[in-house]
């Protein structure tokens, strides 16, 4: 690496600062993307030049395999109008479906080199080590070569951007990019690329492009965000996990009160780490006039699970209710399941009806949160991960006239606050279960924790074990004070949702904004976890 551009450094922020000038001091308005191209490709040149040609394969890729489709389905329209009159309506029907095929085997082409490329350079260590256990188990010789393989810089989420751009072209959504360095400025768009927000091309595009004038309000409001996200980041995630960075470096070592505090600290911790690098994110986006998706809307204050992955990681949730969810609890294949279903005796009852009717959603369901724990990483605690969301979910899903009546005979409220608070617990516990096979380095030793959380609860140990983790107790009193002051901010909104708090602060006295401001950054800058000596914790999605 050159010179390190993470989001923490001074490098960064001065990065920011020279792409600003030169993209507002720029004379041609309408070739302002270049500067954020030039910008994004400088990015990762430095950040991951070794791996760079898979971020340019996708970008050219996506970009012929897009305009090839387009092609296809111009060349098709304008047959369909010159053989108007000649042809009749069943010949007409027999050519659509044709073009339909060779357009879905064209988008196909795609999703197969690009997410082979992805699968490939993410899982094969981890189906070759599955392999070799299997084979080993039954005594065959046989085993298949481990590699060594990193992956590049924020494929994930540039693969899945990009394919998501292909679908839409194929569902003629979004017109095809005819410009092939707008098309690698929407691949590579640096603030997005470390860690997400995943885009969709319709919603960010068109940002990109136009020439955005200087604008006092959207600078402050970037700017903001960005202070916003150094205090989660430096303050919160970074001193968490020395602790829990202590933890998983021995983790078998630990008993359940331990493992159990750990897990509570990884919950603050990732929610800090994730929510922040996407709020620098954004403002660094907005301060060049361009609004990113929000990823995350409060989730800890979800009252279901399907309601905690609404608000948490947005847009992975949006990609996947758009390209796996609906094309598949809307498939023929499910949908006559349904039908079958409905049609026996079983369908024909109370319960019966319910369950056919849900069976495409839940299952539908079911296949995605597998597929959200694969992405997440090449082990059997991820598939875990994936599977216990997904489950919960179906069951939810399945269960849901039960749970409705259980709350009508006990004649409960749904608007209680007792009731909403005991909903933000349990979905709470549901969430932290899951989070176990994050922090466990196996799925081994998450089981073994889940056992610990009612088997080996010790408070003593735990003590004297967590004082002994690298946090003293000044650092505990700033994590507290710190979480409360984002907890604060989050009812804020919560109860404001149809504003943000820096816009309530455009509406206040300037001294009152300036004190805001000041305290923020001066605790940014006095109890920010960086320094000499010191190397800040890598963005917990960066690894994805």
């Amino acid at each position: 690496m050159l010179f390190n551009l993470s989001y923490t450094t001074l490098n960064f922020l001065f990065f920011v600062l020279l792409t600003m000038l030169l993209y507002f001091l720029f004379p041609v308005k309408k070739y302002k993307w270049t500067i954020l191209l030039a910008a994004s490709v400088f990015f990762y040149a430095v950040m991951g030049y070794k791996y760079a040609f898979f971020i340019l394969f996708t970008s050219l890729s996506t970009y012929l395999i897009a305009l090839w489709i387009e092609r296809v389905s111009a060349k098709s329209k304008k047959l369909l109008k010159e053989k108007k009159k000649e042809w009749d309506r069943d010949q007409k029907k027999k050519y659509k479906n044709k073009i339909k095929t060779q357009k879905r085997l064209i988008m196909t082409l795609a999703l197969l080199i690009n997410f082979g490329i992805l699968a490939f350079l993410k899982y094969y260590n981890f189906f070759a080590g599955s392999l070799n256990d299997l084979l080993g188990s039954f005594s065959i010789g046989f085993s298949m070569p481990t590699l060594n393989l990193i992956l590049p810089l924020g494929i994930s989420f540039y693969t899945f951007q990009s394919m998501g751009y292909i679908v839409d072209v194929y569902r003629e959504k979004t017109k095809a990019q005819h410009n092939p360095f707008k098309l690698m400025l929407f691949v590579s768009f640096f603030p997005q690329i470390i860690q997400g927000p995943i885009s969709i091309y319709d919603q960010l595009a068109e940002q990109l492009f136009e020439p955005h004038a200087f604008n006092f309000t959207r600078m402050k409001h970037g700017m903001e965000l960005i202070v916003w996200g150094f205090f989660k980041k430096l303050i919160i995630a970074d001193r968490a996990y020395i602790l829990i960075g202590a933890v998983e470096k021995d983790y078998g070592s630990f008993g359940g009160t331990t493992l159990t505090f750990t897990i509570l600290l990884y919950a603050i911790q990732l929610y800090a780490d994730f929510s922040g690098g996407i709020d620098i994110s954004r403002g660094v986006a907005q301060i060049f006039g361009i609004d990113m998706i929000d990823n995350f809307k409060r989730p800890y204050f979800s009252k279901s699970i399907n309601e905690y992955w609404r608000r948490w990681h947005i847009s992975l949730g949006g990609w996947m209710k758009n390209y796996v969810f609906y094309p598949l609890a809307m498939s023929n294949a499910f949908i006559t399941a349904s039908k079958k279903m409905k049609g026996t005796r079983f369908g024909k009852t109370a319960a019966g009806a319910h369950i056919s009717k849900v069976l495409p959603t839940s299952i539908a369901s079911l296949i995605v949160f597998l597929l959200v724990g694969i992405w997440h990483g090449a082990d059997w605690k991820y598939v875990a991960f994936g599977l216990w969301n997904g489950v919960i979910i179906m069951l939810s899903i399945i269960m849901q006239p039960l749970f409705d009546g259980v709350v009508d005979k006990l004649h409960i409220n749904r608007k209680n606050p007792f009731f909403i608070a005991f909903q933000i617990f349990r979905t709470l516990l549901v969430v932290l279960v899951g989070y176990v096979f994050d922090v466990a380095p196996s799925f081994e030793q998450g089981m073994r924790t889940i056992v610990l959380f009612f088997t080996g609860q010790n408070i003593n140990t735990g003590i004297e074990e967590i004082s002994k983790l690298g946090l003293i107790p000044q650092d505990y009193f700033v994590l507290i004070i710190a979480s409360i002051v984002v907890l604060v901010a989050s009812i804020i909104q919560e109860r404001h949702q149809d504003t943000d708090i820096r816009t309530m602060l455009d509406n206040t006295h300037f001294t009152v904004r300036f004190a805001v401001l000041y305290i923020a950054v001066m605790a940014v800058v006095i109890f920010g976890i960086y320094g000499s000596g010191y190397n800040a914790a890598d963005f917990v999605y960066m690894q994805f």
